[in-house]
């Protein structure tokens, strides 16, 4: 660019515009119109067309023209193979001095119509991979000389990273808008997560919902039957992201209007089924659900469960832990399938923890697996404490082990302790 009289060009100017649609945040659209209108003044040409490349179709469709016609613009495609263009982008600034007579000319009688005479075709290409041509016209013959050529090089370079960074932008605002529906998504979500534990007598209730991404598949859930008996439900829906996050609220509902008030019409087993059925209609290839559902009455000091697939629950009683296993398949891959139902005679002082997959398969840096033994180690060193606290401290030492490995899985743990009797919670000691 040079100087006159101390001050910019007139064409100084208008290439520096185009310098600003590169560096500026701009949609594609708006670029490539201001694009068309900027070589049209910049090179004193009649008309300018762009046409961007499909990677797919291999065709250029006309995505901004200045000074033509709707009806030129809408002429027809051109494809990847045209003679013209396949030489522009092998490096070649291609000169049609009289497109009336010139053989290569795919549409001669529009461009005879719109009275254009002479083109120009160049290549746009960012970081040597080609995206589209600029097209220049003027209504006189041999109208495109060395100089102009050069102008018009410079200019497409200019529109290809114009348009580059424009797509990029284009990208950017999709994430963004991505990312804030995964946010929305997420604080929904969340909403279906108790807020607070129940509060039932002779019952110390915890948990805690920690998601690898913004939402998940995990689930848990409290629903008080009467005074002295609870419903506690823990399910791990396999997959991801929004789709296992449908599938859970879609099971939650489905779990809350079996269970809610279904104990006393239906027994536990009668309910699985329910839940089974509902989950293989629901369940697509590859989906499924797994559960561990649990009916706690503490007046009678009894707890009936049902394993289904799920990570066996712990009973701990007097420093052992006993593996609730009970149950049968995963919820969502046969209808016609048998559960077995276990009742358990509680005792003052049992803790149960429930959990799901994500709490011992989560990893350090080296790959390793935290795993149940290192589970059952940490939950030794957790007697007595209260339910929050127990899952504090073992979430606590898996984070020792991990550090600051990034997690796949979901993680959340239900605590309950049974505490009849008023006893001293041991709550001292540290990490």
């Amino acid at each position: 660019m040079g100087l006159k009289d101390g001050k910019l060009t007139k064409r100084d100017k208008q290439i520096f515009d185009i310098i600003t649609m590169v560096a500026g945040d701009f949609e594609l659209p708006e670029v490539l119109d201001k694009l068309a209108e900027a070589a049209v003044k910049i090179t004193h040409t009649h008309a300018c067309s762009i046409r961007l490349l499909d990677d797919e179709s291999k065709e250029l469709s006309m995505r901004s023209t200045y000074g033509l016609s709707e009806k030129y613009r809408n002429k027809g495609p051109v494809s990847y193979q045209d003679t013209v263009v396949k030489a522009a982008f092998e490096g070649e600034a291609v000169v049609l001095d009289d497109m009336r007579v010139d053989g290569r000319v795919k549409y001669p009688e529009a461009a005879a119509k719109e009275g254009l005479v002479s083109q120009l075709t160049v290549a746009m290409k960012f970081k040597n991979n080609p995206i589209g041509v600029l097209r220049l016209y003027s209504p006189e013959p041999k109208r495109f000389d060395e100089d102009r050529l050069a102008i018009a090089r410079l200019v497409a370079s200019q529109c290809a990273v114009a348009i580059s960074n424009a797509r990029f932008y284009a990208e950017a605002l999709e994430g963004a808008k991505m990312a804030e529906q995964m946010r929305l998504a997420g604080l929904v979500q969340r909403r279906m997560v108790p807020d607070k534990s129940p509060n039932i007598r002779g019952l110390d209730v915890s948990a805690i919902y920690k998601p690898c991404f913004q939402i998940g598949g995990d689930l848990y859930d409290f629903i008080p039957l009467n005074d002295h008996t609870i419903a506690v439900s823990i399910a791990d829906v396999i997959g991801k992201g929004v789709p296992a996050a449908i599938m859970m609220s879609m099971f939650r509902g489905t779990l809350r209007a079996y269970a809610d008030g279904g104990y006393h019409r239906h027994t536990l087993e009668e309910i699985v089924k329910k839940l089974n059925a509902v989950s293989c209609k629901e369940c697509r290839n590859g989906e499924f659900i797994t559960l561990f559902l649990a009916n706690i009455d503490v007046k009678n000091m009894r707890m009936t469960y049902c394993n289904c697939g799920h990570e066996p629950a712990l009973l701990i009683r007097n420093s052992k832990m006993i593996e609730l296993n009970k149950g049968g398949l995963v919820l969502g891959v046969i209808e016609d399938t048998d559960y077995t139902i276990e009742t358990i005679d509680l005792k003052d002082g049992d803790t149960l923890l429930m959990y799901t997959d994500g709490l011992i398969d989560a990893v350090n840096f080296e790959g390793d697996l935290w795993g149940k033994d290192r589970m059952y180690t940490s939950l030794k060193k957790c007697m007595g404490r209260s339910a929050s606290n127990m899952i504090g401290k073992l979430l606590g030492y898996r984070r020792r082990f991990v550090g600051l490995a990034r997690q796949t899985d979901d993680t959340t743990v239900v605590a309950i302790r049974v505490k009849k009797k008023k006893t001293s919670n041991k709550t001292g000691g540290g990490l």
